[in-house]
């Protein structure tokens, strides 16, 4: 499916750096624009739902919401705080996959 407007698909996903770890960083945060391939990272100190949920929500708060979000089945996305999260934003609709890297 091609997307003609930045923000109609995004994906987000968990990258595990526990082997290398920064400091108390663990997990790099990926979000990504399908469109455009624009990406927001954050680091995480660990993948608990209130962490990706935060992340989620500031990324929201500055570039609006996606029509459609894409993650992989990780309980951190799937969480009910995720949901509940993403409820602030009523047009938003959360799908599960594994997302694919472009």
């Amino acid at each position: 499916m091609v997307f003609q407007e930045m923000n109609s698909r995004c994906q987000v996903d968990l990258v595990d750096m526990q082997s290398q770890p920064d400091n108390d960083f663990k997990f790099i945060f990926v979000y990504q624009d399908h469109l455009t391939k624009f990406v927001q990272l954050r680091t995480l100190k660990s993948k608990r739902a209130e962490k990706v949920a935060c992340n989620l929500t500031d990324i929201f708060t500055i570039f609006g919401a996606p029509s459609i979000l894409q993650s992989d089945n990780g309980r951190e996305f799937s969480n009910r705080i995720v949901e509940e999260a993403c409820a602030m934003w009523p047009d938003l609709k959360i799908v599960h996959g594994k997302p694919r890297h472009s």
